[in-house]
């Protein structure tokens, strides 16, 4: 049953969106190819994975539209963005301000930014698994991309 409790396939809403940056085209797809090696996905309810996730924002929520195999919807679950807000402001500064200094910064800031990046990352996924307990069991390697998601849906050009 493990390989049921999986996503095969992620897709992003981009009708909000306008242009994105390489660096944030390069996280999405990094973080999208990652997610669909290696996950752990099982929404609560009676449904029969592997399952395909769209995610979209819609009224300040972020909604997880899950669909089985064929591209069927199952189910739904919409999370308010309000308690990640700051989080996400933050980790976009914290973004800004590596991929800066990954172009002139020596190594040690380069390494302390980044240090501060992964743990606004980890704050991140921590918040996504407790918001979807009860609705969508997921481990944290998984809530971990799905933050990175959650991000670059907030891009606005």
């Amino acid at each position: 049953m493990p390989d049921r409790q999986r996503l095969i396939d992620i897709r992003l809403d981009d009708k909000t969106l306008v242009r994105r940056s390489a660096e944030v085209e390069h996280e999405r797809a990094v973080a999208i190819y990652d997610l669909i090696e290696e996950n752990s996905f099982a929404p609560e309810g009676d449904f029969a994975g592997p399952y395909l996730l769209r995610l979209r924002l819609e009224d300040n929520r972020l909604i997880f539209d899950i669909r089985n195999g064929t591209d069927a919807p199952l189910t739904e679950v919409g999370l308010p963005l309000t308690a990640f807000q700051s989080l996400v402001k933050d980790y976009f500064l914290v973004c800004e301000s590596y991929y800066a200094a990954i172009r002139t910064a020596p190594p040690s800031k380069i390494e302390a930014i980044d240090q501060g990046r992964r743990a606004l990352h980890d704050e991140g996924a921590t918040l996504l698994l407790q918001r979807l307990k009860g609705r969508i069991a997921l481990d944290f390697a998984t809530a971990r991309r799905l933050f990175t998601l959650i991000c670059i849906l907030h891009v606005r050009g």
